[in-house]
């Protein structure tokens, strides 16, 4: 029985492992985003939490048909 346990905690960590990369390479996309836009020096040096929410939704928009052309 241990065996068994020991397998069901490792599926548990690679789940773990997977989510870590996901937000990384999210991350990536909207600093790709950004420099096509024009903003990356705004995002360096002040943040996300500076964009207008009209630059946000821009950034959002462009990410989520990035996300839906890659999971096709």
């Amino acid at each position: 029985m241990k065996e068994n346990s020991t397998k069901l905690n490792t599926g548990n960590t690679n789940k773990k492992d997977n989510k870590k990369k996901r937000p990384d390479f999210i991350e990536e996309m909207k600093m790709e985003i950004a420099s096509e836009l024009g903003i990356i020096q705004q995002v360096k040096n002040e943040g996300w939490d500076s964009l207008s929410p009209r630059i946000s939704g821009k950034i959002g928009g462009k990410l989520s048909q990035r996300l839906k052309r890659i999971n096709k």
